[in-house]
């Protein structure tokens, strides 16, 4: 049952990206919005930022509080 609902949920996420993605394109084709790009690949604990103005800095403060969470979780799931 609990992995049913990942998949569901990761189904749904990348749904959501596709959508989220084809707004974006169509908002900067009809000239209704700007377009900045963004994101964080996590190989590990370690974080790869890159984006462009502030969408960067809270992509990075992110990424780190993820890969602290990680360190943890995997100290701690030793430990058990």
């Amino acid at each position: 049952m609990r992995g049913e609902l990942l998949i569901a949920g990761g189904i749904i996420l990348i749904f959501i990206g596709f959508m989220m993605i084809f707004l974006g394109m169509i908002m900067s084709a009809s000239g209704q919005g700007e377009v900045e790009g963004g994101g964080v690949i996590m190989i590990g604990p370690i974080p790869i930022v890159f984006g462009t103005q502030r969408g960067a800095t809270l992509a990075m403060v992110l990424a780190i509080i993820l890969m602290l969470l990680w360190i943890v979780g995997a100290l701690l799931w030793r430990r058990g």
